[in-house]
Parts: structure tokens; sequence; C-alpha cells
């Protein structure tokens, strides 16, 4: 009798460590990548590879740049006639509310290094906010970032007003410098596709509050 009565202790002691083995392995809704109104949050954070642009004052931007705040990077041209004041005007709009606490960088990566000197940079960036900070480089620098950023670009025409395609979303880069999130612009029947203030400020809000 007293035999059994041991082993049912221990059976209990056993399943009690098993059921907090099951619990501390649950997912809980916290570790649940949000839904996002504008775009999406990747399964998994991406670190990007090493890379080296120069800013609007003529210093080096590189991956260490990206530590210790949120980014947000738009990817465009300052020739561009269409998307890219569109964007940049949507961000600036949005900027007060999400830099709360100096812990937000808006960043634009042009990929139109031979037009856009640092000078020209700075004058587009200052145009929409001092804040801003506008980035190029070597197109073999480009590439790759634009590629692990998920974005792509293309040279189109001949002459000094060629134009460049581009894809139009803006990337979200962790305080630990990953690519985290992407935020894309929606076709609500205008001529331009557009993100929408308040559905940014909300999304960005909802990924701080996760991570």
């Amino acid at each position: 009798m007293k035999k059994s009565w041991m082993m049912a202790v221990f059976f209990l002691v056993g399943m009690g460590g098993l059921t907090l083995l099951i619990n501390s392995g649950d997912t809980s809704d916290s570790q649940t990548p949000p839904t996002l109104d504008t775009g999406y949050v990747f399964p998994a954070p991406k670190p990007l590879p090493p890379f080296k642009l120069t800013d609007q004052l003529g210093q080096t931007f590189d991956n260490q740049r990206l530590m210790g705040k949120w980014s947000l990077i738009f990817l465009g041209y300052t020739s561009c006639p269409d998307i890219c004041p569109t964007t940049m005007s949507k961000l600036a709009a949005a900027y007060p509310e999400l830099n709360q606490e100096n812990s937000l960088q808006v960043i634009f990566l042009s990929v139109d290094p031979a037009r856009d000197t640092p000078t020209r940079l700075a004058q587009y960036a200052a145009f929409f906010h001092p804040d801003f900070l506008a980035v190029t480089g070597e197109h073999s620098e480009l590439y790759s970032l634009t590629r692990s950023l998920g974005m792509v670009y293309t040279m189109v025409g001949d002459g000094p007003d060629y134009q460049v395609d581009h894809s139009a979303s803006i990337v979200v880069i962790s305080p630990k410098g990953e690519r985290y999130a992407v935020f894309k612009p929606k076709n609500d029947g205008q001529s331009i596709p557009q993100i929408r203030n308040q559905a940014l400020i909300s999304d960005m809000r909802l990924i701080r509050h996760q991570y």
C-alpha cells in the first residue's frame, strides 16, 4: 500500500514537471507577429550584409548607423516625379508621432548615385524634414543592400533624363540593424499608391509593442 502511494506521488510530480515544460514552450500572443494594416512583419529578423554608403553630409553610412533605433528606409531618387515626393511627404507628416523619444530615423536611399550628389541629397532631404537622412553609394553596394532589403531597382532610358524604376515599399529596420517589417503602399483608386499616415503610425506602434 505504501509503495502504491509513493508511486502515485512520483507520478503527480512527474506530470507537474511535464506541464511546466509544456507551458514554458507555449507561444504566447506577444510572440505572434502583429497583423499590420500597411504590410507585414517578417517571420524572422534578417541581418543586413555589411555595406558602406555616403550620407548627405559626405560622411560614411554603414551598418553601425542603424544600431540603437528604429529605421524606416525608402528607396528612390531625387529626380523621381511621383512616388518619391509623395511617400517622403507622408513620412514627414507622420514623423512627429513616429519619432517618439528620438527613437526612429527616416532614411532616403538613393539608387541614382550619378546625379544624387551629397549636396543634392542634402537639399532633397531637408525639403521634407531637417532630421531626414539621405544616402547613396556605388551600384555594387546598392544592389547588394537593396536585395537584402527585399527591394529592386533598374535604370530606364538613356541620356541625362533617364528614370529609375524602383520598389515603393518602406522597409523597417530594428534597433539591432535587422530587416524586421515592410510597409507597402496601397492603391485606393488614386493615381499614385500611398500609405495612409494614421495606418503607418498605428502599425509602427504595434511593431514597437511586440518587439
